[in-house]
């Protein structure tokens, strides 16, 4: 049964994703952070190829956030697995860390970032998901300031969330903020910085789309939310089969580090700085 739960998790499809990499190394981590020691053979295999797979693909993210998850992983891997394997993979990410300065090396040399009128940015941005755009913010000024373009969040809100809000527009009203507020409300941060949810109509966890499950066109919606949001320590609860309250009290005895560490800073890595610009006319859109 564990083995056929971490099959359908698809950890190897996260880590070939650039968007789903911080996030799927973050999840192997607390795989083997929590509950590596309860977990069959079998799956300790396949867990164990996948950290192989999350070092070998580093130097192809090649992104701050891919780096810090590859580094709380290696920690997780030297802290929990048999000496031989351990000396595997520190073998395997020392050969990424190589890899990785020598191709950021020639990339600095090679690349020019282009500069793009700020219609042309605000085009390509509106087809981005949420946690690309955020990213693509931090590149430089000019690209901060075209994901900061009102109309992109007014889609994205327009898009995940079902409120009529016409009547409660007003002069420099903030939709980046507004959609950071229903986020929190809706619980829905906690996908951008796990990358998961549970599809009730799929019947199991995984990777979202844009607050939807990749098989299904559904809609992120107050009303109907068939895609409930996931923090990295559920998903190893569900590998685990833990459910009932008891089973799970036990689980968070080991985890009161993790929630600290992995979830705050290891995830706020995985999208660095997810909402710390500065805010600005912010309005709480009240429910009709």
């Amino acid at each position: 049964m564990n083995m056929m739960r971490y099959q359908n998790l698809m950890v190897g499809d996260g880590l070939s994703d650039h968007r789903l990499y911080p996030f799927a190394c973050n999840e192997l981590s607390s795989m083997i952070d929590l509950g590596y020691s309860r977990l069959p053979k079998e799956v300790k295999v396949f867990i164990f190829r996948d950290c192989l797979s999350a070092f070998r693909l580093l130097p192809d993210m090649n992104t701050s956030a891919a780096i810090s998850a590859a580094n709380l992983l290696l920690k997780s891997v030297e802290s929990a697995f048999p000496k031989q394997k351990k000396n595997v993979a520190l073998v395997q990410f020392k050969q990424a860390k190589v890899a990785l300065k020598r191709r950021t090396k020639s990339h600095d040399e090679d690349i020019i970032t282009p500069s793009l009128p700020q219609d042309i940015l605000v085009h390509i941005f509106g087809l981005l998901d949420v946690s690309s755009l955020i990213s693509s913010s931090q590149v430089s000024r000019s690209w901060n300031l075209a994901a900061h373009e009102g109309s992109l969040w007014r889609s994205l809100f327009d898009l995940h969330f079902s409120y009529e809000v016409s009547n409660h527009i007003h002069p420099g009203f903030d939709w980046r903020e507004a959609f950071k507020n229903e986020c929190i409300v809706y619980n829905s941060s906690k996908m951008l910085r796990s990358g998961r949810g549970y599809c009730s109509y799929c019947d199991t966890v995984v990777w979202h789309v844009n607050f939807r499950c990749p098989e299904n066109e559904w809609h992120f919606e107050s009303d109907k939310v068939p895609l409930d949001p996931m923090f990295t320590h559920q998903v190893v609860n569900y590998l685990l089969g833990i459910s009932s309250a008891s089973d799970e009290s036990d689980l968070a005895e080991s985890d009161s580090v993790e929630s600290d560490s992995v979830e705050s800073d290891s995830d706020d890595d995985a999208v660095p700085g997810l909402w710390a610009h500065p805010k600005k006319h912010t309005e709480r859109i009240p429910t009709l």
